[in-house]
């Protein structure tokens, strides 16, 4: 049985930045990305902005940097370059610059995960946490992976996270 979190005493809208992390995706094929800002808005949130990037370390660093001065923006949420291949170091350009780490998103992302898919679930290294006080979560870049972390950990909670940064 699963308890649901208590219902947020506050209704507010939260501006999140999408950003896919793909060397191929483009905006007509980046599934997952538009799955992202679809979930957002019929949950009554904002996209303040959209973007692709390679996944390239630099690039991922000097995004989540300009993302962090948008007075605008409360969260970002990244997608892709979360695995061990070569290419995936979305999570080794995230991690170094968070101020604060939310472990407990990785661990409940990866054991819904198992659920779901056994144990390739432990090839996952989504992470989330706090950078220039907004929400960072990154996310895996299949469908189904954003999917699950939005409807079952990042959407139950978004309000109430972004209450607890503004404090």
């Amino acid at each position: 049985m699963t308890s649901q979190p208590h219902p947020d005493s506050i209704e507010i809208t939260i501006t999140c930045a999408v950003v896919t992390v793909s060397d191929t995706r483009t905006p007509e094929t980046d599934k997952s990305g538009q799955l992202i800002q679809q979930l957002l808005l019929a949950a009554h949130h904002a996209v303040g902005a959209y973007t692709i990037i390679k996944d390239e370390p630099t690039q991922i660093q000097g995004q989540i940097e300009q993302l962090g001065q948008n007075l605008n923006l409360d969260a970002v949420i990244f997608n892709g370059g979360t695995g061990i291949a070569p290419r995936d170091t979305t999570y080794d350009a995230i991690e170094k610059l968070l101020e604060k780490t939310l472990p407990g998103f990785g661990e409940l992302f990866r054991f819904l995960s198992y659920q779901e898919i056994g144990s390739r679930a432990i090839a996952s290294r989504a992470v989330a946490g706090v950078y220039q006080n907004k929400l960072i979560f990154s996310l895996p870049g299949s469908s189904n992976a954003v999917r699950l972390a939005m409807e079952k950990l990042i959407l139950p909670e978004l309000v109430h996270l972004v209450s607890q940064i503004r404090k």
